[in-house]
């Protein structure tokens, strides 16, 4: 990777199909992984999801992988993101370090936000709900 290139850990909307995967045109797919699992997931009111660093309890979130440029990501992909999430660096579960939008504080009562516990995370938590509805 060259310097002006980072890695980038996207696990809801981003992702391939997602209505936020646009953001990432630029970038190369690096393909699926998941984070070390030291981290909670969240649902905000099912329209996206958040990741939060927890000390126990964690599991390992799925998600997908990208090489991205700092324009790209300055300039397409950070300016579309959710006020509730901020841009961090996670653990992925190979040990290597990723960028990731991470939740700004761990969701409690009265947030509208609920805990995601399926194993396909992020899809699989939305093919649920399109199943119910």
């Amino acid at each position: 990777m060259s310097d002006d290139i980072v890695l980038m850990f996207v696990n809801g909307q981003a992702m391939r199909g997602g209505s936020l995967n646009d953001a990432l045109a630029g970038a190369r797919y690096l393909g699926a992984v998941r984070t070390a699992p030291r981290y909670r997931f969240f649902s905000f009111d099912d329209v996206f999801p958040g990741l939060a660093r927890v000390s126990e309890g964690g599991w390992a979130v799925p998600g997908e992988i990208y090489a991205v440029s700092y324009a790209d990501l300055r300039e397409n992909l950070l300016p579309r993101e959710p006020a509730e999430l901020e841009l961090s660096v996670i653990e992925l579960a190979d040990g290597r370090g990723s960028l990731s939008m991470v939740c700004r504080r761990i969701p409690g009562p009265g947030d509208p936000a609920s805990e995601i516990t399926v194993p396909g995370g992020w899809r699989e938590h939305r093919s649920i709900l399109a199943e119910h509805a």
